[in-house]
């Protein structure tokens, strides 16, 4: 069986890295609340991840560039708008983005998604990967 595709849409992945701190607390829970349900990851002085990043972005190929997005413009992109930001930060005091949000894997793959959104060209479909440590990661858009 032959398959046609109308449009050769293909995905190009950018793999990045960071460091940044956070403490994950809900101000409507009690103390004993948040200790019993973050964890370490509540310690009141803060604590570190290695976090890499992967960033996903799903489009037809240009016939001219043969490329369907630069990856050197890409990682000029998270570089100036996700890394600069984020890395070697406290992202529960350093981040607008985060102002009042508690700073999980998962609201931090959002937040990153929506910085990064209104950069790249709408024709591209756009994905988040972040990755906590090597075996917790999250995906946003799921």
């Amino acid at each position: 069986m032959i398959y046609i595709c109308q449009v050769n849409k293909v995905s190009v992945y950018r793999r990045e890295h960071f460091n940044a701190a956070h403490r994950l607390h809900n101000n409507a829970l009690s103390d004993a609340e948040n200790a019993q349900l973050y964890g370490k990851c509540n310690n009141p002085n803060y604590h570190g991840h290695n976090y890499d990043l992967t960033v996903k972005v799903t489009g037809p190929v240009n016939e001219q560039t043969g490329y369907v997005m630069d990856t050197k413009a890409l990682s000029d992109i998270i570089t100036m708008h996700v890394l600069d930001v984020f890395d070697h930060r406290n992202m529960n005091l350093d981040i607008p983005q985060l102002n009042g949000v508690n700073p999980t894997t998962e609201n931090v793959s959002i937040a990153i998604y929506n910085i990064l959104r209104p950069l790249i060209d709408e024709q591209f479909d756009l994905k988040i990967f972040l990755y906590e440590t090597e075996r917790n990661f999250v995906e946003y858009p799921a």
